[in-house]
């Protein structure tokens, strides 16, 4: 059904996921507790730490094969940054709404919100379209 390397890069991809999500999550709870600032703007600047580590995660360890890209990196960190300001949109509206109308915690409304932004917006958009690489040379690797 799905072949080693496809869950292989998944797997890789959600290690990435972590490591920028927890740096993500972690510089929130500092801002906002300690810092004092609102949960939404803690979002937009931890979100902007954790897609740093997760672009480069991605592009040097993840998606490592750097000729096959369809775009050069430039273009890859464009397309990123327009991922990341949609997700950490999704991410502080989530938050927002799970924290106001339902009267959750926003800790636990940001995890909540994450899962289902980091599986269904964010490594979709990723694979396919930041790190897509060049048809021919996914040709070559799968012989």
């Amino acid at each position: 059904m799905f072949s080693k390397k496809v869950i292989l890069t998944f797997l890789q991809a959600q290690v990435a996921a972590f490591l920028g999500g927890i740096t993500d999550y972690g510089l929130m709870i500092l801002l906002t507790e300690v810092f004092k600032l609102h949960f939404t703007f803690s979002i937009l600047i931890s979100g902007t730490v954790g897609a740093i580590i997760n672009f480069s995660i991605n592009r040097f360890w993840v998606f490592k094969n750097q000729c096959g890209y369809n775009s050069r990196i430039n273009s890859q960190l464009f397309k990123f940054a327009l991922v990341v300001l949609g997700s950490i949109s999704l991410k502080s509206f989530g938050t927002l709404v799970l924290q106001s109308v339902f009267q959750i915690d926003y800790r636990i409304g940001r995890l909540i919100t994450d899962s289902f932004v980091s599986y269904g917006f964010n490594y979709p958009l990723i694979k396919y379209w930041v790190f897509k690489v060049n048809e021919k040379q996914n040709v070559i690797e799968s012989n």
